[in-house]
C-alpha cells in the first residue's frame, strides 16, 4: 500500500471518528418539560384559618410545585400521642411483604440503570485457547488438488468492543433508566406511606369496635335489667306475658347485635396482622375503646402537594421516562458506529505462543469497525417511535389525572372532617336527649303510665344514637388518617385540639 493510500485511509478514519465524537450524546428525544396541570390558590375545604400556611408564601399565592419527593416525611403518627399505634407502625416498615416487594422492584431498576450505563463504557474479554483449522488451496491462493495440510494456532487474547453514542441513543436509554429507577424509589415511598396510613386507619377501626362493643355491653346490661324488671310486674300480676317476651326479645337482639361486631372486629384485627407481616394467629389485641382523635392537619398549599405526594412524583418520572424514549426511538432512523479491537499472542505451538514475535492485533476504525445505516425495515423503527410518543401522551395523561385524584381526596378528607365536627357536636346533643327520654319512660312504665313498647323505642333510640356517635368518633380518626396520607404523609406541623387520644399500652 502506498504512503498516498495510507495518508488517505488515516485521514478518512480520523474524520469518521470526528464525526462520531461530534454526534455522540447528542440527545434527539424533544426537550422535556413537565406539563401543566389544574391549579387552585387554595383548597376549597379547607379552614380559612389553615388553608395556608405561614411558612408557604402569602396568602392566594400558587407555588411552582418541585420535585420534593425525597423529604422525609417523619413519623407523622406519633400526633396520635398512642404508643400501640407506634409500635404497630415500627412492626409494619419492617414486615409488611407488599413494602418488601417494592423495596426488591426498586433494586431491580436500580440494576437495570447499571446494566444501561454499562453501554457507554466500552467492554473488554480475555481469552485462550488452542483452534485446529483446515482450510481450502483457494484461500491459499494454490492450485486445486494441493492437500493444505491442517494447523492447530494457540492464541492469548484481550478483545474489547465500543458502540459510540452516535445521536444520543445510549445516554438516551440511560436517562430513560434512571427516571425509572426514580419512579421505583417514589413507588416505594408511595407503598410506604399507604402501608403507614393503612395500619393506622385499621387500628383505629379496631378501636372503634372496641367502643362499639361497649356500647353494646351496657344496652345487653340494661336490657338484662329491663327483663327482670318486667318479669317481676308479671309475677306480681301487673302485666301480661307479652311484655316479657317483648323484653326478652329485645335482649336476644342486643347480644346479636353485640356478635356482629365481635366478627367485624375479628375481621379487622386479622387485617391488621396481614399489614404488620404476620399470620392472624400470631397476633391479639386486647379490647381498648377508642378515644376521641382531634387533630387538626394543615393542608397548606395546592401546589405543595405536587412535592409531597410520592404517587404524583413517580407519575412525573414515568413521563420523563417515556420522553427519554422517544429519542432511543428517533436515533434508530441515523447510522451507528460499533468500534472493536483485539490484541495478543498466536502461534502453531504452545511453547512459541507468549514470543514477542508472535504478538498479533487488530485495531479499528481501520479495521474491525461497523458503521450501519438503516435502509429499510418494513416500517419497524417507523412503528417504534409512534409507540413511544404514544406512551409518552398516556403518561401525561396519568399524570394529570394523578394529580386531579390528589386533589380531590384532599377536598373529600377535608370536608369529611370539618362537617364531622359539627356532626359529632349535634350526635352529643342526640345522645344526651335520648338518654334522658329513655330514663323517663323507663320511670313512667314503673308506674303504668305508658306500656312497655314505649320503653323499648326509647331505648333503641338511645342504643342507635350511642353507636352512630361512636362511629363518627371512629371515621374521623380515620378521615384524619386519609387526609394525612392525601397531603403526602406528614411534616410536624400538626395541632392537637381539644381531647387527644390517650395512650394505649401494648396488647
Amino acid at each position: 500500500m502506498s504512503t498516498t493510500m495510507v495518508k488517505r485511509v488515516f485521514l478518512g478514519s480520523l474524520t469518521l471518528l470526528s464525526a462520531a465524537l461530534l454526534t455522540a450524546g447528542c440527545s434527539l428525544a424533544p426537550q422535556y418539560k413537565v406539563p401543566s396541570v389544574a391549579s387552585s390558590d387554595a383548597f376549597k375545604e379547607a379552614p380559612v384559618a389553615t388553608a395556608i400556611s405561614e411558612t408557604e408564601g402569602e396568602a392566594g399565592t400558587w407555588k411552582i410545585a418541585q420535585p420534593a419527593d425525597q423529604i422525609p416525611r417523619g413519623k407523622w403518627w406519633v400526633i396520635f400521642d398512642d404508643s400501640t399505634l407506634n409500635e404497630l407502625e415500627e412492626q409494619a416498615l419492617t414486615a409488611n411483604q407488599n413494602l418488601a416487594a417494592t423495596a426488591a422492584r426498586l433494586k431491580e431498576a436500580r440494576a437495570a440503570l447499571l446494566a444501561a450505563r454499562a453501554n457507554l463504557f466500552p467492554s473488554i474479554d480475555a481469552g485462550f485457547g488452542p483452534t485446529r483449522e483446515k482450510v481450502s488451496p483457494a484461500s491459499r491462493f494454490t492450485k486445486d488438488g494441493v492437500d493444505v495440510p491442517a494447523q492447530t494456532f494457540w492464541r492469548a487474547q484481550a478483545t474489547a468492543s465500543y458502540e459510540a453514542d452516535l445521536f444520543g441513543r445510549i445516554s438516551d436509554a440511560v436517562k430513560a433508566s434512571r427516571a425509572e429507577s426514580e419512579e421505583s424509589e417514589a413507588l416505594l415511598h408511595s407503598v410506604q406511606l399507604s402501608v403507614q396510613a393503612d395500619v393506622a386507619a385499621n387500628y383505629f377501626t379496631v378501636r372503634d369496635l372496641d367502643a362499639q362493643l361497649q356500647v353494646y355491653a351496657q344496652n345487653v346490661s340494661l336490657r338484662e335489667q329491663a327483663l327482670q324488671l318486667v318479669q317481676s310486674k308479671f309475677g306480681a300480676g301487673d302485666i301480661a306475658e307479652l311484655d316479657v317476651v317483648r323484653a326478652r326479645v329485645e335482649l336476644a337482639t342486643a347480644r346479636s347485635d353485640a356478635m356482629t361486631a365481635q366478627r367485624q372486629r375479628a375481621a379487622a384485627e386479622h387485617s391488621l396482622a396481614v399489614l404488620l407481616g404476620k399470620s392472624p394467629s400470631e397476633f391479639s389485641m386486647a379490647a381498648s375503646p377508642l378515644q376521641p382523635v382531634q387533630i387538626r392537619i394543615p393542608p397548606g398549599l395546592p401546589s405543595a402537594l405536587l412535592e409531597r405526594r410520592p404517587d404524583i412524583a413517580a407519575a412525573e418520572r414515568a413521563m420523563a421516562a417515556a420522553n427519554a424514549r422517544i429519542g432511543v426511538a428517533k436515533a434508530a432512523y441515523f447510522p451507528s458506529l460499533s468500534i472493536t479491537g483485539s490484541a495478543g499472542f498466536e502461534s502453531a505451538t504452545l511453547g512459541d505462543l507468549f514470543k514477542w514475535s508472535s504478538r498479533a492485533f487488530i485495531l479499528g476504525p481501520l479495521v474491525g469497525t461497523a458503521m450501519t445505516v438503516p435502509i429499510f425495515d418494513g416500517g419497524r423503527r417507523a412503528g417504534n417511535l409512534a409507540n413511544a410518543r404514544a406512551v409518552f401522551e398516556e403518561d401525561v395523561a396519568n399524570y394529570r389525572q394523578q394529580v386531579l385524584k390528589a386533589f380531590q381526596e384532599v377536598e373529600d378528607n377535608l370536608s369529611d372532617l370539618r362537617i364531622l365536627e359539627q356532626q359529632t357536636q349535634t350526635q352529643n346533643e342526640a345522645v344526651q336527649a335520648s338518654t334522658r327520654a329513655a330514663h323517663i319512660s323507663r320511670t313512667q312504665y314503673r308506674e303504668g303510665a305508658v306500656n312497655y313498647l314505649d320503653v323499648i323505642d326509647a331505648d333503641r333510640t338511645v342504643l342507635q344514637s350511642q353507636l352512630t356517635a361512636v362511629q363518627l368518633s371512629g371515621v374521623q380518626a380515620v378521615a384524619t388518617v386519609n387526609l394525612v396520607r392525601a397531603l403526602g404523609g406528614g411534616w410536624g406541623d400538626a395541632v392537637a385540639v381539644g381531647a387527644a387520644s390517650t395512650q394505649h399500652k401494648p396488647g
